[in-house]
């Protein structure tokens, strides 16, 4: 089996580090299972104890209690160890520490074996490749097919009541945004997986709606809220990351390849610090029309005035930079993807700032809409659709038909107008706003593990920072067979990874411990830095032989 690209470092001690984890948690599961044995035979002593009607325990059945660990943790011992470092009881394989951390320990195991599984599909020959192909009418079929069947089996009325009014308004509800990811995440997936070049700026419009969510989410939680917490900074910065450090590491990736999560990560920052800084005056709507001011301007500083992007991202260009293999691409700085990428959607995170804000003012406006009279009301709603597709329809005459690159330097300016026409559209009625299709809103809760798995264990590129061109083929010759099979594969193992970010965020990030926060995130650099050196002097034993 070849493996493509060197073997690095950080590979290296990703395995020194995973491959300890999961001999410690097949230990713990051995401990459980015998724990388990053991007490079961105790319940079983019990029984026949109280049959004979003997009150007395044997000194051979305290002992057989004592071997099988049923009375351990009362021991001295084991209360000692309870003070000592959990690093330390791990390396010594404290029997009592394993039990307890036996799920943390399952989880991370599981956690290593995945990326073992991206960097097998992706970094090995072990599997074929396949080359992409587009066909509109199967594209349209497959998706299509896709909301038919969701339909029959996930449509779903929601009967949530609104915060604001305590009515069933349901306005942007968190059902509907998820429902909204999904469907967007579908076409982004199948435009990578067929190449439908075609659609491009359509996929355009998707980034700059999950960019927009993420002013609205992020503006309309810190502003109610108001929970600028460390912890609550961690938890947001763990799963926009964790999965794709690991993933830089362990297939030898710059961050910047996977460009969702650094533009996500910044305009996350970005609202934080806009209603983090002087947060006691976030009540005053003239402090609020301020900071929104602030951010507009200071995009302009950045991305409009030439040379202040590079001045202030230069420092960052270790984390940021990216130097695409493809020798045709050479010739661009290394901040230029970065350039191009987080400019794109420069603004449209604060226009769902904005919207965030004018959220509960739309919803009392929907509420006495739905309690006026009928003719009034019809009146409204048809002026409001007609408004929206009248503007959709210009937009998509004048803005969207443009070719790429032309249409590039629009969207910035121009992308809130989908946005918001599509918002229009589908909060129009209270039918509307109450019905969802279920199984999008599934997909849209894991829209951030199915953008990262897919560079890997769907698609391949095959050499480190290289765009996924090809296609994983587990059945070659067979190309909807393959699809089939590696789509179930790749979605399973994206539901598995989001669950498993959230398990180790449990574990690793209290929400209301900042001390044992911030000791893990202490223990986390020193183990990173120990793995990090034990794996220069791995990697030099083949030199020193040679």
């Amino acid at each position: 089996m070849a493996i493509y690209g060197p073997v690095t470092p950080g590979q290296v001690s990703f395995l020194i580090g995973v491959i300890p984890t999961i001999v410690a948690w097949i230990y713990s599961e051995f401990l459980e299972y015998k724990r388990n044995s053991v007490s079961s035979k105790v319940r079983h002593s019990d029984v026949n104890l109280v049959e004979m009607g003997n009150d007395v325990v044997k000194d051979d059945d305290r002992a057989v209690l004592l071997e099988g660990g049923g009375l351990q943790s009362a021991s001295p011992g084991s209360r000692n160890s309870s003070a000592t470092s959990p690093i330390f009881r791990f390396l010594v394989m404290d029997e009592s520490f394993l039990v307890e951390n036996r799920s943390t320990l399952r989880a991370i195991a599981e956690f290593g074996i995945l990326l073992g599984y991206f960097f097998l599909c992706d970094r090995t020959d072990f599997f074929g490749s396949s080359k992409k192909s587009y066909n509109r009418d199967l594209f349209l079929f497959l998706y299509f097919l896709l909301i038919i069947v969701s339909a029959m089996t996930s449509f779903k009325m929601h009967n949530d009541k609104s915060p604001v009014s305590g009515k069933s308004i349901l306005y942007l509800n968190r059902h509907q945004t998820e429902e909204w990811k999904g469907w967007m995440q579908v076409l982004f997936l199948m435009y990578h997986y067929f190449a439908a070049s075609e659609i491009y700026n359509a996929i355009r419009i998707f980034i700059a709606a999950y960019v927009w969510m993420t002013g609205f989410g992020n503006f309309s939680y810190y502003y109610v809220r108001k929970d600028f917490s460390l912890a609550r900074f961690a938890q947001m910065m763990w799963r926009l990351n964790f999965l794709v450090l690991f993933c830089c590491v362990v297939l030898n990736n710059s961050y910047t390849l996977y460009y969702i999560c650094p533009m996500h990560t910044l305009f996350t920052l970005m609202v934080y610090g806009a209603l983090g800084i002087l947060n006691k005056y976030n009540e005053v709507g003239m402090a609020i029309a301020l900071k929104i001011i602030a951010c507009f301007l200071v995009v302009i500083l950045v991305w409009e005035v030439p040379g202040v992007f590079e001045l202030v991202w230069r420092p960052f260009t270790f984390l940021l930079g990216y130097s695409d293999p493809d020798p045709s691409k050479a010739k661009f700085p290394l901040l230029h993807e970065w350039h191009f990428r987080s400019g794109l959607d420069r603004y449209i995170w604060i226009v769902g700032m904005i919207y965030a804000y004018y959220h509960p003012t739309v919803e009392r406006w929907m509420e006495k809409l739905e309690e006026a009279e009928w003719k009034r009301r019809l009146s409204i709603k048809g002026a409001v659709i007609l408004t929206s597709l009248t503007v959709g329809y210009l937009w998509f005459e004048y803005v969207y038909k443009l070719d790429k690159i032309t249409y590039n330097k629009y969207h910035p300016y121009t992308s809130w107008i989908p946005i918001t026409v599509y918002i229009s559209l589908r909060n129009v009625t209270q039918h509307l706003r109450s019905c969802t299709l279920t199984l999008f809103a599934w997909l849209g809760k894991i829209t951030l593990e199915t953008y990262i798995s897919q560079i890997h264990i769907w698609l391949r590129s095959r050499i480190p920072d290289g765009q996924p061109k090809l296609l994983l083929s587990l059945i070659p010759d067979y190309p909807m067979l393959n699809f089939m099979l590696t789509t179930s594969i790749y979605i399973g193992v994206s539901y598995r990874l989001f669950n498993l970010t959230n398990t180790l965020k449990n574990a690793f990030v209290p929400s209301k411990d900042d001390k044992r926060l911030l000791n893990n995130m202490i223990s986390a650099a020193v183990i990173s830095s120990v793995l990090y050196s034990l794996s220069f002097v791995f990697l030099k034993f083949p030199r020193m032989w040679v």
